[in-house]
């Protein structure tokens, strides 16, 4: 066991005197003791960013990096009321859960917080999006599609997630890359993989963007046709589908995801975070996550992570005021 490892499970032998302490939630019992560890999903249950904590916790707990770990939801806005909830806290053993929709979100909702505001520890994971198109579509590749959206991007319309997230960003370059005025784009928002899944079987759009964890299984039972991922390489859970690139448009996205903590913490705190992070991520129970996922391991941390995120609030701007989404 690491020396810092250790200093995580201090508090499983704190003093008496600070038993109490220890019950409340939120209260570290003392400097660097991380054993009981709160983690904040900024969304509902049962997506992507609830998905990835919970599978984080699990590994916590079973690599026996820490004893304790408490997954808790706080929904709204693409994660920029739980933003703002990080940004009011004082407990250094919290970690929020995030990712590239709340980059865009931050901007779409107008959002008083900024990532600037709280405390990067470490990106996690990165995830492939996934274009599909119903079965009974007359389209069996992306150049099809794109053929027939050029010729009518408002009677075209598409499906995904919250407005400004990936999934509209992803709609947005590819529009670009196609000679296509991204503000003719008809996107449709919805709230969750399920909802979007839902319209494209009952032919409502005519077509949809998610991760492939929404749309994967459908397209390998045949139930969707798959026409592209959107990272460099093909995803292993859909192998016969093409990437953009290899269909004929320069575009690549990778729906990353990661983590925060509270603005204002000392270095130490937030060393102790990146470390505890950086045990489970070397843990062989993490190693099997992401293969079970299907998930791209990106991890970084701290000050490489925080140069990333400033990177990508400029890119993702960029994107959404192109696509008319903010001025």
């Amino acid at each position: 066991m690491s020396l810092s490892r250790r200093s995580f499970l201090a508090g499983a032998v704190a003093a008496p005197a600070l038993a109490a302490l220890a019950g409340c939630a939120g209260t570290v019992v003392q400097p660097g003791d991380l054993s009981r560890l709160r983690m904040m999903v900024p969304a509902s249950p049962g997506g992507g960013w609830d998905t990835t904590a919970r599978t984080l916790q699990r590994v916590i707990q079973q690599a026996g990096v820490a004893r304790n770990v408490q997954v808790f939801n706080v929904e709204g806005a693409g994660g920029t009321i739980g933003l703002g909830q990080l940004a009011r806290e004082d407990d250094d053993a919290l970690l929020m859960m995030m990712g590239l929709v709340m980059v865009g979100a931050v901007d779409t909702n107008d959002s008083s917080t900024r990532l600037s505001d709280v405390t990067p520890i470490a990106q996690l994971i990165g995830e492939t999006e996934l274009i599909v198109v119903p079965a009974e579509s007359p389209y069996d590749d992306l150049a099809a599609f794109v053929e027939a959206w050029a010729a009518d991007p408002r009677g075209t319309p598409i499906a995904g997630g919250s407005a400004g997230g990936t999934d509209q960003i992803l709609a947005g370059l590819l529009a670009q890359a196609a000679g296509i005025d991204p503000v003719q784009v008809n996107y449709i928002p919805y709230s969750g993989g399920g909802e979007s899944l839902a319209a494209l079987l009952g032919n409502q759009v005519a077509a949809g963007i998610s991760g492939t964890a929404d749309y994967g299984e459908q397209v390998t039972s045949g139930t969707l046709k798959g026409l592209a991922v959107s990272t460099a390489e093909r995803s292993g859970q859909v192998p016969d589908v093409p990437t953009i690139v290899e269909s004929g448009f320069d575009v690549e996205v990778t729906n990353w995801r990661g983590l925060m903590a509270r603005p204002g913490m000392s270095d130490d705190a937030r060393d102790d975070l990146i470390a505890l992070v950086q045990d489970a991520h070397d843990s062989d129970e993490w190693a099997e996550a992401l293969e079970n996922n299907g998930w791209l391991d990106t991890f970084q941390t701290g000050d490489e992570y925080g140069d990333f995120l400033a990177e990508e609030e400029t890119r993702v701007r960029q994107i959404l005021t192109e696509i008319g989404l903010i001025p």
